[in-house]
């Protein structure tokens, strides 16, 4: 393809597909159009997305695709409804006995999947686990937190290193899964892993790592009985094979539809498409460390100005996307309606930036990591690049590989990802640009954001707190530590069988998605 000629491209979008969530639907492995296996009668949910879970540990994995199958088989102490209010989930009831603890009542009558009760013994090992562990991948979330206290077999106070704004948006997102303890101190994790065991509507039943993971529902959930008998998630990297099974019946919710296949998708009876703004912005982060290229102030403008974002939505996502020059979108806490919609494109200045940093004959080489399947963006954007003056190296890579990179901060100059924000707070997007946090990866460092973020983190104040992070975004948006491209559109396609609302958090509750009548 010539990545100059872009626009004209038959590029195959994914951008749902990127999402990286675990979409929950109902699959009759082979029933057509139907959510109820001809062979058994029982309901069935199958659901497609374009990538694998990392693991059943919901402690140690960092991305939606795992969240969203967890969250069937693990509860939280309280989880968000679809508007993101917070509701009970093991816990019924909570408050807060002071600046530095709260209060959890729990759910009577619960039973982990072998049968074992639940008790408040379960949280303190949880959140306890998760919060001194340095090495599993959530801990960064959970590592304010003190201790857990058993009051008794029913209520437990959690305890913060200091005031925490964000303990219940913590308590309701991956890393807050209740693990059974002593079904883990009798036979050790590494059997909990092959073998998990929860609370959740849906029990685990069979995982082949890059093909699928089986649920089968729990009878002694404490809601009642599950509305499925098994829950299906495949994993299909290639947008176009998961609109094929979609549309040969053979799954019943496919995420990632590209655009040039919704026409394609309405026209076919039985089945429709459903959309849904969802938290993730596309962005590149850059990296500031001694000697990169990117650590030049005027090259990472040159980057943002030489972008069409609004091109790239309008004819290569179809128009599924919003442009932004924040990540903190609205429905987050601390958002900045000002940089939301804006977008900046200045060709002929980025040229002139260049210049500027020294480049008056060839421009700078720059390496541009990406996962596979943002590769058709990466490849737009490294074209709009090249055609001024840049020299982009795109190294593409498989999930798993981008993933192990990405861990371990060792990215060139700049990587292309979507990143999603599970606290719905602007210090899930930010506490990256930290001194601490950027070491390694971005090298960012700016005292005065420092010293923002780090009040933001203790700031139980409301109103200072949220002024706080808009003045962190309007300096990002001259640091450019990122460049944002844009807010993304969660895009799916389903069959007759089910009725699904897609969430702006890109969870995929079984629960929530029914059989149609």
């Amino acid at each position: 393809m010539n990545r100059h000629k872009w626009f004209t491209s038959g590029i195959t979008l994914l951008i749902a597909a990127m999402i990286l969530a675990g979409c929950g639907a109902p699959s009759t492995g082979g029933s057509k159009d139907t959510a109820t296996s001809t062979s058994t009668g029982s309901k069935v949910l199958t659901i497609a997305n374009a990538t694998d879970i990392e693991s059943f540990d919901p402690h140690n994995n960092n991305n939606t695709a795992s969240e969203a199958v967890l969250v069937n088989v693990f509860d939280y102490l309280l989880k968000n409804d679809s508007q993101q209010k917070k509701v009970p989930g093991l816990a019924t009831s909570w408050e807060k006995v002071n600046d530095t603890t709260w209060r959890f009542h729990l759910r009577e009558g619960v039973t982990f999947h072998n049968g074992d009760p639940f008790t408040a013994e379960d949280v303190k090992y949880t959140i306890e686990r998760v919060a001194k562990d340095n090495t599993l991948k959530q801990n960064s979330y959970f590592k304010n937190i003190k201790q857990v206290k058993v009051v008794d077999e029913h209520t437990a106070d959690i305890v913060t290193d200091g005031p925490d704004p964000l303990l219940l948006n913590r308590l309701s997102k991956m890393g807050a899964g209740i693990l059974p303890s002593k079904y883990i101190e009798k036979n050790g994790i590494e059997a909990f892993l092959k073998n998990p065991i929860g609370t959740g509507p849906y029990k685990f039943s069979q995982w082949i790592k890059d093909d699928r993971v089986v649920l089968v529902k729990n009878d002694k959930y404490y809601e009642g009985q599950p509305k499925w008998d098994q829950v299906v998630f495949r994993s299909i990297p290639e947008a176009s094979t998961r609109v094929s099974e979609l549309l040969a019946g053979s799954i019943d919710i496919a995420s990632g539809i590209p655009s040039t296949d919704i026409e394609r998708i309405q026209g076919e009876e039985g089945k429709k498409i459903v959309k849904a703004p969802i938290q993730r912005v596309l962005q590149l982060i850059l990296r500031q460390s001694q000697g990169s290229v990117t650590a030049d102030s005027k090259v990472r403008e040159a980057i943002d100005l030489a972008i069409d974002k609004k091109g790239i939505v309008n004819s290569i996502a179809g128009g599924a996307g919003i442009v932004t020059r924040t990540s903190v979108t609205p429905g987050n806490f601390g958002a900045d309606p000002s940089l939301y919609e804006k977008t900046l494109y200045d060709p002929a200045k980025a040229k002139e930036l260049l210049k500027q940093a020294g480049y008056t004959g060839e421009g700078p080489t720059l390496t541009l990591s990406v996962s596979s399947i943002y590769k058709e963006y990466a490849e737009v954007v490294a074209a709009m690049l090249d055609k001024e003056g840049f020299k982009i190296k795109l190294d593409v890579l498989e999930p798993s590989a981008f993933s192990e990179r990405y861990s371990s901060k060792s990215f060139k100059e700049m990587f292309m990802i979507g990143i999603g924000n599970s606290l719905f707070d602007a210090s899930n997007n930010y506490n990256r640009y930290l001194l601490e946090e950027a070491k390694g990866e971005t090298d960012y460092n700016n005292p005065k954001v420092e010293k923002l973020l780090q009040h933001a983190l203790t700031n139980l104040d409301t109103a200072s707190r949220e002024k706080e992070y808009q003045q962190v975004q309007q300096i990002l948006a001259e640091d450019r530590p990122a460049v944002y491209l844009f807010q993304m559109e969660g895009i799916y396609g389903t069959g007759n069988g089910v009725n699904f609302q897609p969430r702006s958090d890109e969870m995929f509750y079984a629960e929530d998605i029914t059989p149609a009548k």
